[in-house]
């Protein structure tokens, strides 16, 4: 129990004390936005989802 109450602290201390980026609102008028590539990591995770889910079909195909 102790350490359950430890843990919930020291989560709530952190998270009350975590500034990512203070000040940082956004581009501002006139400005553009940032271009960010989301492409790249993204397909990377769709392919290894992709992957694990044959892998699991399989698993689960040899089992019957």
């Amino acid at each position: 129990m102790k350490s359950l109450l430890l843990t919930a602290a020291l989560l709530v201390a952190a998270c009350s004390l975590a500034l990512a980026q203070p000040g940082s609102g956004g581009p501002l008028p006139g400005q553009s936005p940032t271009a960010v590539p989301l492409d790249g990591g993204a397909s990377l995770l769709l392919a290894g989802g992709v992957a694990y889910g044959l892998r699991r079909l399989r698993a689960a195909r040899r089992k019957q």
